[in-house]
Protein backbone atom coordinates (compact mmCIF):
# COMPACT_ATOMS: atom_id res chain seq x y z
CA UNK A 1 0.00 0.00 0.00
CA UNK A 2 1.28 3.47 -0.86
CA UNK A 3 1.91 6.05 1.84
CA UNK A 4 -1.06 8.30 1.06
CA UNK A 5 -3.50 5.38 0.88
CA UNK A 6 -2.21 4.05 4.20
CA UNK A 7 -2.70 7.44 5.86
CA UNK A 8 -6.24 7.67 4.50
CA UNK A 9 -7.08 4.13 5.63
CA UNK A 10 -5.94 4.98 9.16
CA UNK A 11 -7.91 8.23 9.23
CA UNK A 12 -4.77 10.31 9.58
CA UNK A 13 -5.54 13.15 7.18
CA UNK A 14 -7.95 15.95 8.11
CA UNK A 15 -6.65 18.93 6.11
CA UNK A 16 -3.85 19.11 3.58
CA UNK A 17 -2.32 21.68 1.27
CA UNK A 18 -3.56 21.50 -2.28
CA UNK A 19 -0.16 21.38 -3.98
CA UNK A 20 -0.74 19.35 -7.16
CA UNK A 21 2.31 17.14 -6.53
CA UNK A 22 1.78 16.58 -2.78
CA UNK A 23 0.31 13.07 -2.93
CA UNK A 24 3.03 11.97 -5.33
CA UNK A 25 5.71 13.33 -2.99
CA UNK A 26 4.15 11.49 -0.05
CA UNK A 27 4.19 8.26 -2.02
CA UNK A 28 7.75 8.69 -3.32
CA UNK A 29 9.41 9.35 0.07
CA UNK A 30 12.44 11.54 0.68
CA UNK A 31 10.68 14.53 2.28
CA UNK A 32 11.96 16.14 5.45
CA UNK A 33 9.08 17.00 7.77
CA UNK A 34 8.50 18.06 11.34
CA UNK A 35 5.96 17.72 14.10
CA UNK A 36 6.21 19.66 17.34
CA UNK A 37 5.03 19.80 20.92
CA UNK A 38 5.34 22.32 23.69
CA UNK A 39 6.78 20.92 26.95
CA UNK A 40 3.84 21.55 29.30
CA UNK A 41 4.82 18.44 31.33
CA UNK A 42 7.91 16.27 31.66
CA UNK A 43 6.18 13.32 29.98
CA UNK A 44 4.15 12.83 26.84
CA UNK A 45 0.69 11.30 27.21
CA UNK A 46 -1.47 8.97 25.16
CA UNK A 47 -2.92 11.83 23.14
CA UNK A 48 0.59 12.79 22.04
CA UNK A 49 1.33 9.21 21.03
CA UNK A 50 -1.45 9.14 18.46
CA UNK A 51 0.16 12.13 16.75
CA UNK A 52 3.83 11.27 17.14
CA UNK A 53 3.42 7.79 15.66
CA UNK A 54 3.24 9.66 12.35
CA UNK A 55 7.04 10.03 12.63
CA UNK A 56 7.56 6.28 12.47
CA UNK A 57 4.85 5.75 9.84
CA UNK A 58 6.32 8.30 7.43
CA UNK A 59 9.87 7.15 8.19
CA UNK A 60 8.87 3.65 7.04
CA UNK A 61 7.89 5.20 3.72
CA UNK A 62 11.28 6.87 3.34
CA UNK A 63 10.65 10.32 4.81
CA UNK A 64 12.93 11.97 7.38
CA UNK A 65 11.26 13.17 10.61
CA UNK A 66 12.23 16.05 12.86
CA UNK A 67 10.60 16.48 16.26
CA UNK A 68 10.52 20.01 17.58
CA UNK A 69 10.31 20.46 21.35
CA UNK A 70 9.15 24.01 22.00
CA UNK A 71 11.53 25.40 24.57
CA UNK A 72 10.65 28.88 23.29
CA UNK A 73 6.98 28.54 22.32
CA UNK A 74 6.34 26.67 25.58
CA UNK A 75 7.15 29.88 27.44
CA UNK A 76 4.28 31.59 25.62
CA UNK A 77 1.69 28.84 25.11
CA UNK A 78 -0.57 28.38 22.11
CA UNK A 79 -4.05 29.90 22.47
CA UNK A 80 -6.62 27.68 24.13
CA UNK A 81 -10.24 27.78 22.95
CA UNK A 82 -11.48 29.35 26.21
CA UNK A 83 -8.74 30.90 28.35
CA UNK A 84 -5.05 31.72 28.45
CA UNK A 85 -2.55 29.20 29.75
CA UNK A 86 -0.69 29.86 32.98
CA UNK A 87 2.79 31.30 32.49
CA UNK A 88 5.58 28.76 32.96
CA UNK A 89 9.05 29.50 34.33
CA UNK A 90 12.19 28.95 32.29
CA UNK A 91 13.33 26.27 34.77
CA UNK A 92 10.02 24.41 34.50
CA UNK A 93 10.16 24.38 30.70
CA UNK A 94 13.81 23.30 30.63
CA UNK A 95 13.05 20.41 32.99
CA UNK A 96 10.14 19.29 30.83
CA UNK A 97 12.19 19.57 27.63
CA UNK A 98 14.73 17.10 28.98
CA UNK A 99 12.02 14.65 30.04
CA UNK A 100 10.31 14.75 26.66
CA UNK A 101 13.57 14.49 24.75
CA UNK A 102 14.47 11.28 26.57
CA UNK A 103 11.06 9.78 25.74
CA UNK A 104 11.27 10.77 22.10
CA UNK A 105 14.75 9.24 21.85
CA UNK A 106 13.35 6.00 23.29
CA UNK A 107 10.20 5.72 21.19
CA UNK A 108 11.33 7.40 17.97
CA UNK A 109 15.09 6.84 17.65
CA UNK A 110 15.05 7.66 13.92
CA UNK A 111 13.86 11.22 14.56
CA UNK A 112 16.15 14.22 14.69
CA UNK A 113 15.21 16.38 17.68
CA UNK A 114 15.39 20.18 17.72
CA UNK A 115 14.48 22.86 20.26
CA UNK A 116 13.22 26.22 19.00
CA UNK A 117 14.86 28.09 21.87
CA UNK A 118 18.14 27.47 20.01
CA UNK A 119 17.20 29.74 17.10
CA UNK A 120 14.96 32.26 18.86
CA UNK A 121 16.93 33.18 22.00
CA UNK A 122 19.23 35.61 20.16
CA UNK A 123 16.59 37.22 17.94
CA UNK A 124 15.80 40.72 19.17
CA UNK A 125 12.27 42.07 19.35
CA UNK A 126 13.03 44.71 16.73
CA UNK A 127 14.62 42.17 14.39
CA UNK A 128 11.63 39.86 14.69
CA UNK A 129 9.11 42.62 13.91
CA UNK A 130 11.17 43.95 11.02
CA UNK A 131 12.20 40.67 9.42
CA UNK A 132 9.09 38.55 10.03
CA UNK A 133 6.24 40.50 11.61
CA UNK A 134 5.82 42.69 8.54
CA UNK A 135 4.77 39.64 6.52
CA UNK A 136 1.66 39.01 8.65
CA UNK A 137 -1.61 40.77 7.97
CA UNK A 138 -3.73 41.33 11.10
CA UNK A 139 -6.97 40.65 9.23
CA UNK A 140 -5.50 37.33 8.06
CA UNK A 141 -4.52 36.42 11.61
CA UNK A 142 -7.83 37.24 13.33
CA UNK A 143 -9.72 35.15 10.79
CA UNK A 144 -7.96 32.00 12.01
CA UNK A 145 -10.43 29.80 13.86
CA UNK A 146 -8.73 29.63 17.26
CA UNK A 147 -8.20 33.42 17.33
CA UNK A 148 -11.78 34.09 16.25
CA UNK A 149 -13.13 32.07 19.15
CA UNK A 150 -11.13 34.10 21.65
CA UNK A 151 -11.82 37.61 20.37
CA UNK A 152 -15.06 38.15 22.28
CA UNK A 153 -13.61 37.36 25.69
CA UNK A 154 -10.15 38.68 24.87
CA UNK A 155 -6.74 37.34 23.92
CA UNK A 156 -3.37 38.61 25.08
CA UNK A 157 -0.75 39.93 22.68
CA UNK A 158 1.63 37.11 23.68
CA UNK A 159 -0.92 34.43 22.73
CA UNK A 160 -1.78 36.32 19.57
CA UNK A 161 1.92 36.26 18.65
CA UNK A 162 2.21 32.50 19.03
CA UNK A 163 1.18 32.06 15.41
CA UNK A 164 4.16 34.14 14.30
CA UNK A 165 6.55 32.10 16.43
CA UNK A 166 5.35 28.79 14.98
CA UNK A 167 5.51 30.20 11.47
CA UNK A 168 9.09 31.30 12.13
CA UNK A 169 9.92 27.76 13.27
CA UNK A 170 8.74 26.36 9.93
CA UNK A 171 10.76 28.96 8.01
CA UNK A 172 13.89 28.32 10.09
CA UNK A 173 13.65 24.57 9.62
CA UNK A 174 13.08 25.05 5.89
CA UNK A 175 16.11 27.33 5.50
CA UNK A 176 18.46 25.45 7.84
CA UNK A 177 17.36 21.80 7.71
CA UNK A 178 15.62 21.50 4.37
CA UNK A 179 12.26 20.73 6.00
CA UNK A 180 9.45 21.13 3.46
CA UNK A 181 6.45 19.68 5.30
CA UNK A 182 4.78 20.15 8.67
CA UNK A 183 2.40 17.65 10.29
CA UNK A 184 0.22 18.39 13.33
CA UNK A 185 -3.18 17.94 14.93
CA UNK A 186 -6.14 19.59 13.24
CA UNK A 187 -6.23 22.41 15.81
CA UNK A 188 -2.89 23.66 14.46
CA UNK A 189 -4.03 24.24 10.88
CA UNK A 190 -4.12 28.04 11.26
CA UNK A 191 -0.58 28.15 12.62
CA UNK A 192 0.66 25.78 9.93
CA UNK A 193 -0.78 27.78 7.03
CA UNK A 194 0.79 30.92 8.51
CA UNK A 195 4.16 29.19 8.30
CA UNK A 196 3.50 28.18 4.70
CA UNK A 197 2.63 31.80 3.87
CA UNK A 198 5.79 33.09 5.54
CA UNK A 199 7.95 30.62 3.60
CA UNK A 200 6.27 31.61 0.34
CA UNK A 201 6.68 35.36 0.97
CA UNK A 202 10.30 35.10 2.14
CA UNK A 203 11.59 32.49 -0.30
CA UNK A 204 9.02 32.02 -3.05
CA UNK A 205 8.81 28.30 -2.20
CA UNK A 206 5.50 26.46 -1.69
CA UNK A 207 5.73 24.22 1.40
CA UNK A 208 3.50 21.25 2.25
CA UNK A 209 1.43 20.22 5.26
CA UNK A 210 -1.34 18.04 6.52
CA UNK A 211 -3.18 17.74 9.82
CA UNK A 212 -4.53 14.72 11.65
CA UNK A 213 -7.97 14.55 13.28
CA UNK A 214 -7.88 14.73 17.06
CA UNK A 215 -8.47 11.35 18.68
CA UNK A 216 -11.62 11.42 20.80
CA UNK A 217 -14.11 9.14 22.49
CA UNK A 218 -17.54 8.58 20.97
CA UNK A 219 -18.84 11.60 22.89
CA UNK A 220 -16.06 13.86 21.62
CA UNK A 221 -13.85 13.93 24.72
CA UNK A 222 -10.12 13.89 23.95
CA UNK A 223 -8.88 10.30 24.01
CA UNK A 224 -6.38 9.47 26.72
CA UNK A 225 -8.09 11.21 29.60
CA UNK A 226 -9.04 8.99 32.54
CA UNK A 227 -11.12 10.48 35.34
CA UNK A 228 -9.60 13.88 34.63
CA UNK A 229 -6.00 12.64 34.44
CA UNK A 230 -3.79 12.10 31.43
CA UNK A 231 -2.53 8.61 30.59
CA UNK A 232 1.23 9.26 30.70
CA UNK A 233 3.78 7.38 28.61
CA UNK A 234 6.12 7.42 31.62
CA UNK A 235 5.38 4.15 33.40
CA UNK A 236 6.24 5.73 36.74
CA UNK A 237 3.25 8.03 36.22
CA UNK A 238 0.95 5.53 34.49
CA UNK A 239 1.80 1.86 34.91
CA UNK A 240 1.71 -0.51 31.92
CA UNK A 241 -1.23 -2.25 33.61
CA UNK A 242 -3.18 1.02 33.95
CA UNK A 243 -2.51 1.83 30.30
CA UNK A 244 -3.60 -1.67 29.28
CA UNK A 245 -6.81 -1.42 31.34
CA UNK A 246 -7.70 1.94 29.87
CA UNK A 247 -7.29 0.70 26.32
CA UNK A 248 -9.05 -2.64 26.81
CA UNK A 249 -12.06 -0.69 28.06
CA UNK A 250 -12.27 1.38 24.87
CA UNK A 251 -15.74 1.92 23.48
CA UNK A 252 -16.87 -0.77 21.07
CA UNK A 253 -17.76 1.82 18.44
CA UNK A 254 -14.27 3.35 18.53
CA UNK A 255 -11.87 0.44 19.00
CA UNK A 256 -11.21 -0.19 15.29
CA UNK A 257 -10.42 3.49 14.74
CA UNK A 258 -7.99 3.32 17.65
CA UNK A 259 -6.34 0.21 16.18
CA UNK A 260 -5.74 2.15 12.98
CA UNK A 261 -4.33 5.19 14.78
CA UNK A 262 -2.34 3.63 17.62
CA UNK A 263 -0.84 0.45 16.16
CA UNK A 264 1.32 -0.74 13.28
CA UNK A 265 -0.88 -3.73 12.56
CA UNK A 266 -1.31 -4.20 8.84
CA UNK A 267 -4.44 -3.34 6.90
CA UNK A 268 -5.21 -7.06 6.60
CA UNK A 269 -4.79 -7.65 10.34
CA UNK A 270 -7.01 -4.71 11.24
CA UNK A 271 -9.71 -5.76 8.78
CA UNK A 272 -9.62 -9.28 10.22
CA UNK A 273 -10.04 -7.90 13.77
CA UNK A 274 -12.82 -5.64 12.54
CA UNK A 275 -14.71 -8.64 11.14
CA UNK A 276 -14.21 -10.62 14.36
CA UNK A 277 -15.36 -7.64 16.37
CA UNK A 278 -18.48 -7.33 14.22
CA UNK A 279 -19.34 -10.99 14.66
CA UNK A 280 -18.54 -11.35 18.37
CA UNK A 281 -17.88 -8.02 20.13
CA UNK A 282 -18.25 -9.71 23.52
CA UNK A 283 -14.96 -11.58 22.94
CA UNK A 284 -13.16 -8.19 22.87
CA UNK A 285 -10.44 -9.46 20.53
CA UNK A 286 -9.95 -6.01 19.00
CA UNK A 287 -9.74 -4.43 22.45
CA UNK A 288 -7.10 -6.89 23.62
CA UNK A 289 -5.08 -6.39 20.45
CA UNK A 290 -5.19 -2.60 20.91
CA UNK A 291 -4.11 -2.72 24.55
CA UNK A 292 -1.37 -5.28 23.92
CA UNK A 293 0.12 -3.53 20.89
CA UNK A 294 0.27 -0.09 22.54
CA UNK A 295 1.81 -1.36 25.79
CA UNK A 296 4.29 -3.45 23.79
CA UNK A 297 5.34 -0.41 21.77
CA UNK A 298 5.75 1.74 24.88
CA UNK A 299 7.19 -0.67 27.41
CA UNK A 300 8.22 -3.85 25.60
CA UNK A 301 6.74 -7.29 25.06
CA UNK A 302 7.44 -8.53 28.60
CA UNK A 303 5.46 -5.69 30.18
CA UNK A 304 2.66 -6.18 27.65
CA UNK A 305 2.38 -9.87 28.49
CA UNK A 306 2.44 -9.10 32.20
CA UNK A 307 -0.30 -6.46 31.88
CA UNK A 308 -2.36 -8.83 29.73
CA UNK A 309 -2.04 -11.63 32.27
CA UNK A 310 -2.93 -9.39 35.20
CA UNK A 311 -5.95 -8.02 33.35
CA UNK A 312 -7.23 -11.51 32.57
CA UNK A 313 -6.75 -12.62 36.18
CA UNK A 314 -8.62 -9.57 37.51
CA UNK A 315 -11.41 -10.10 35.00
CA UNK A 316 -11.75 -13.73 36.10
CA UNK A 317 -11.72 -12.73 39.75
CA UNK A 318 -8.30 -14.21 40.45
CA UNK A 319 -6.39 -11.33 42.01
CA UNK A 320 -2.87 -12.75 41.95
CA UNK A 321 0.51 -11.45 42.88
CA UNK A 322 1.14 -10.26 39.33
CA UNK A 323 -1.19 -7.31 39.94
CA UNK A 324 0.46 -3.91 40.60
CA UNK A 325 1.38 -3.98 44.29
CA UNK A 326 2.03 -1.34 46.91
CA UNK A 327 3.53 -2.10 50.31
CA UNK A 328 2.69 0.32 53.14
CA UNK A 329 4.75 0.14 56.30
CA UNK A 330 3.09 0.93 59.65
CA UNK A 331 0.01 2.36 57.94
CA UNK A 332 -2.60 3.58 60.40
CA UNK A 333 -5.79 5.08 59.06
CA UNK A 334 -9.15 4.56 57.43
CA UNK A 335 -10.13 4.03 53.80
CA UNK A 336 -9.95 7.77 53.08
CA UNK A 337 -6.39 7.89 54.38
CA UNK A 338 -5.54 4.84 52.28
CA UNK A 339 -6.84 6.38 49.05
CA UNK A 340 -4.71 9.43 49.74
CA UNK A 341 -1.63 7.36 50.64
CA UNK A 342 -1.87 5.37 47.41
CA UNK A 343 -2.29 8.60 45.39
CA UNK A 344 -5.49 7.27 43.87
CA UNK A 345 -7.08 10.61 44.78
CA UNK A 346 -5.58 14.09 45.19
CA UNK A 347 -7.47 14.99 48.40
CA UNK A 348 -9.58 13.62 51.25
CA UNK A 349 -12.64 15.43 49.93
CA UNK A 350 -12.23 13.68 46.58
CA UNK A 351 -11.84 10.34 48.39
CA UNK A 352 -15.09 10.89 50.30
CA UNK A 353 -16.91 11.90 47.12
CA UNK A 354 -15.68 8.77 45.35
CA UNK A 355 -16.81 6.55 48.24
CA UNK A 356 -20.28 8.11 48.37
CA UNK A 357 -20.65 7.50 44.64
CA UNK A 358 -19.76 3.82 45.04
CA UNK A 359 -16.46 4.10 43.24
CA UNK A 360 -14.27 2.29 45.78
CA UNK A 361 -14.11 -1.46 46.48
CA UNK A 362 -12.00 -3.78 48.62
CA UNK A 363 -11.72 -7.35 47.36
CA UNK A 364 -14.69 -6.73 45.08
CA UNK A 365 -17.01 -5.33 47.78
CA UNK A 366 -18.02 -1.68 47.60
CA UNK A 367 -16.95 0.56 50.45
CA UNK A 368 -19.66 3.03 51.46
CA UNK A 369 -18.28 4.17 54.82
CA UNK A 370 -15.51 6.76 54.68
CA UNK A 371 -14.56 6.01 58.26
CA UNK A 372 -13.99 2.30 57.59
CA UNK A 373 -10.87 1.06 59.36
CA UNK A 374 -8.84 -1.57 57.56
CA UNK A 375 -8.61 -4.93 59.29
CA UNK A 376 -6.95 -6.90 56.51
CA UNK A 377 -3.21 -6.72 55.91
CA UNK A 378 -3.44 -7.83 52.27
CA UNK A 379 -6.24 -6.98 49.86
CA UNK A 380 -7.11 -5.55 46.44
CA UNK A 381 -8.15 -1.91 46.35
CA UNK A 382 -10.23 -0.92 43.35
CA UNK A 383 -11.07 2.58 42.12
CA UNK A 384 -13.81 2.77 39.51
CA UNK A 385 -13.93 0.03 36.92
CA UNK A 386 -10.36 0.14 35.66
CA UNK A 387 -7.85 0.81 38.43
CA UNK A 388 -6.74 -2.04 40.70
CA UNK A 389 -3.95 -2.08 43.27
CA UNK A 390 -2.86 -4.88 45.55
CA UNK A 391 -2.15 -3.46 49.02
CA UNK A 392 0.14 -5.10 51.55
CA UNK A 393 0.27 -3.43 54.98
CA UNK A 394 3.30 -4.36 57.06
Amino acid sequence: MKCYDDLVFRGLIKDMTNNPDFIEKLNNGGMKFYIGTDPTADSLHLGHLSSFLICERLARYGHHPYVLVGGATGLIGDPRPTKERDTSTVEFIEHNVEGIKSQLAKYFPNCEMVNNIDWTKNVTYIDFLRDYGKFFNINYMINKDIIKRRLDEGISYSEFSYMLMQAYDFLWLYENKGVTMQVAGQDQWGNITSGIELIRKKTGYEAYAFTMPLVTTKSGVKFGKSEGNALWLDKEKTSPYEMYQYLINSEDEMVIDYLKRFTFLSVEEIKDLEERHRRAPEKREAHRALAYEVVKFLHGEEEAKKAQKTSEEVFSGNQSATMPTLELKDFKGNIVDLLLATEMVPSKSEARRLIVQGGVSIDGEKVLDGELNLEKSEFVLQKGKKKYLKIIIK
